[in-house]
């Protein structure tokens, strides 16, 4: 639905598009960028890292761009500060939305103030509350997480011919209907709103709520990270419980590494820099982290041999 609005909103401006079958080719993106010389890109954080870590990329000439429009996914802050020192302060543009809530919810302000690692505030006609994540029926005081609910025009309708699963995400509350999105997030004074999980993603660690996000940003601005997913693992000695478990790409300048030594490394910082309960009790390097089709990291992918 992302790539459908997108391609939508630039026929509506009578704007030139460039379409990238395999965002995995760094080099045919820099080609095209080269010879189309675009003022817009939209693309999913795990593609702007990528396009970060890219000699011909850091080339190209970013005076034309106007926007990078981020999405899909929260883009860690130390990687997109990195990116703006490429392309330009302030560049990087990002919101949350999703298909059921047509496709856009929330977004920093164009030229209004934007605010590092959140999604902004809500668009136009667009009603957002922080429930409680167990039952869903009480809102969270400000600045404590909870699950983001949204009334807006632009929401769906339902999932075809699944009864069960529309009343799962379109819920009575106050004598409206508000759509449930799963997403985990907290709010600000100043009413931008920052992603800190999935419901479905939190871990459990011996009853602590532990959220993937704020472990990887942590996990991200250790100099050797190119990007990580943090996932939940059986606890063997506490059943029902979970361990939590990186899962960690490293920067091409540091594969030679070695792996034992690094790990530990690793585990050091998260020492210094977490909470006991929040630190990986197990880190594992990939050669490349798995994404989605449009680009996301595949934590579902990840969580069967981290749990089978």
């Amino acid at each position: 639905m992302g790539g459908l609005i997108f391609g939508m909103v630039g026929l509506s401006m009578g704007g030139s598009q460039i379409l990238i079958p395999d965002p995995r080719n760094i080099s045919h993106i820099c080609d095209e960028f080269t010879l189309y010389k675009p003022t817009l890109m939209a693309n999913v954080p795990s593609l702007y890292q990528m396009l970060l870590q890219d000699p011909l990329f850091e080339k190209l000439d970013f005076s034309r761009i106007k926007g990078c429009i981020s999405g899909a996914a929260p883009f860690p802050v130390e990687p997109m500060k990195a990116f703006e020192q490429l392309i330009g302060k302030g560049k990087v543009n990002e919101g949350f939305g999703m298909t059921e809530g047509g496709v856009l919810l929330m977004q920093n302000p164009r030229k209004g103030p934007k605010k590092i690692g959140s999604v902004g505030i809500p668009i136009q006609s667009t009603y957002v509350k922080l429930m409680d994540i167990s039952t869903g029926t009480k809102e969270v005081p400000l600045g404590e997480e909870g699950e983001i609910i949204v009334r807006a025009p632009q929401l769906f309708k339902g999932y075809h011919n699944s009864p069960k699963e529309t009343a799962h995400a379109l819920r009575e509350f106050q004598g409206e209907k508000w759509l449930y999105t799963g997403d985990v997030a907290r709010m600000d004074e100043d009413g931008y709103f920052t992603i800190v999980d999935r419901t479905k993603d939190m871990i459990n660690v011996s009853g602590y709520k532990v959220f993937s996000r704020e472990v990887e940003e942590v996990l991200h601005e250790y100099p050797a990270v190119e990007c990580c997913a943090i996932v939940g693992m059986p606890d063997p000695d506490r059943p029902g419980s979970e361990l939590v478990k990186a899962i960690i790409q490293l920067l091409n300048s540091h594969k030679d590494k070695d792996r034992g030594e690094l790990e530990q490394e690793i585990i050091e910082y998260c020492r210094e820099n977490m909470s006991p309960y929040k630190r990986p009790k197990t880190i594992e390097f990939v050669d490349q982290l798995p994404l989605t089709s449009v680009g996301k990291v595949d934590k579902k992918a990840l969580r069967p041999s981290v749990r089978g």
